[in-house]
């Protein structure tokens, strides 16, 4: 069972749920914080909730390719993990030329993992709205990873796809600039669903894939799994809660293992697609940031 966010005929913000099957039903919550809520207040699941509230609808007469996505939750903080693959210690390694053992090396054997804020609400965008890339950065990446949506217990109530963009240069440069290189203005995408977490059958079997076009071709595609994580997720949300707030809706990214060779750099225009089967695909094009995109 998926929970996604559409716009509707009148322009309005629209919550539904779509089955395995593909049937789309209306739900009446405004938001999947407010599921959340809901479902917490009766004290059953986000699952038994949306079966209760569909049990005597009717599907819509609607595909999900005709319906117009928008960000699936308002979630007002999304942090994101580093280093949790091999091939991430690896590109991190590259990008900073490093010759010896290197922070990022440590950080992959030690025992508390590499954690740091990602992105906020306003800073946050769903499918088909633009990414946008740094002005003062000449070498941009989009990473695709598997985000675990919380409670404020750290309880995972659901699974999307988020796209943690990266500068590779500034952080190359120096591992203090990890803030600059990371947190812009539309610099992490979050959707297209959000796969309810009673429905993943096995959250370390999930097939990750990027794609990226350039004027309709494709010019980059990979593929992963999240069997290649080191970290096991609870140690993740740990690690975030400790002494920490957490809030209902936080996404923590659990890092990734797709990364483009090191000449290649996102252009303007450029399509980035992030699919994980059970979740979809979150599609986003590239634009550079201009002084008008940035003051609105």
């Amino acid at each position: 069972m998926r929970i996604i966010c559409f716009q509707s005929c009148e322009g309005l913000e629209q919550m539904a749920a779509v089955t395995d099957s593909g049937e789309i039903y209306l739900l009446q919550q405004k938001s999947f914080l407010e599921l959340m809520k809901e479902a917490e207040n009766k004290n059953v699941t986000c699952l038994s909730l949306v079966h209760q509230t569909i049990k005597d609808s009717l599907p819509m007469e609607v595909k999900l390719e005709d319906l117009t996505l928008r960000l699936p939750l308002r979630s007002d903080e999304v942090w994101a993990s580093g280093v949790t693959y091999l091939r991430s210690r690896e590109a991190r390694n590259l990008e900073s030329k490093s010759t010896g053992e290197s922070c990022y090396d440590k950080v992959y054997e030690a025992e508390r993992p590499e954690l740091f804020m990602k992105s906020t609400f306003h800073r946050t965008v769903g499918p088909e709205t633009p990414v946008y890339i740094r002005t003062d950065s000449n070498w941009q990446i989009p990473e695709p990873e598997l985000g675990l949506v919380l409670n404020r217990n750290g309880d995972i109530v659901g699974y999307t796809i988020g796209n943690d963009m990266s500068s590779r240069d500034i952080e190359g440069e120096n591992p203090l600039y990890l803030p600059q290189a990371k947190i812009w203005k539309h610099s992490c995408s979050i959707g297209p669903s959000i796969r309810l977490a009673e429905t993943v059958e096995d959250p370390y079997n999930l097939v990750i894939s990027c794609r990226i076009y350039r004027n309709g071709t494709k010019v980059f595609e990979d593929y992963a799994n999240t069997s290649q994580l080191k970290r096991k997720y609870n140690e993740l949300i740990s690690y975030l809660l400790r002494d920490n707030v957490v809030f209902d809706g936080t996404v923590l990214l659990t890092g990734t293992c797709i990364v483009p060779n090191e000449d290649f750099t996102l252009a303007d225009g450029d399509v980035v697609e992030i699919e994980i089967p059970c979740i979809g695909v979150l599609r986003n094009p590239v634009q550079i940031q201009s002084r008008m995109n940035l003051v609105k």
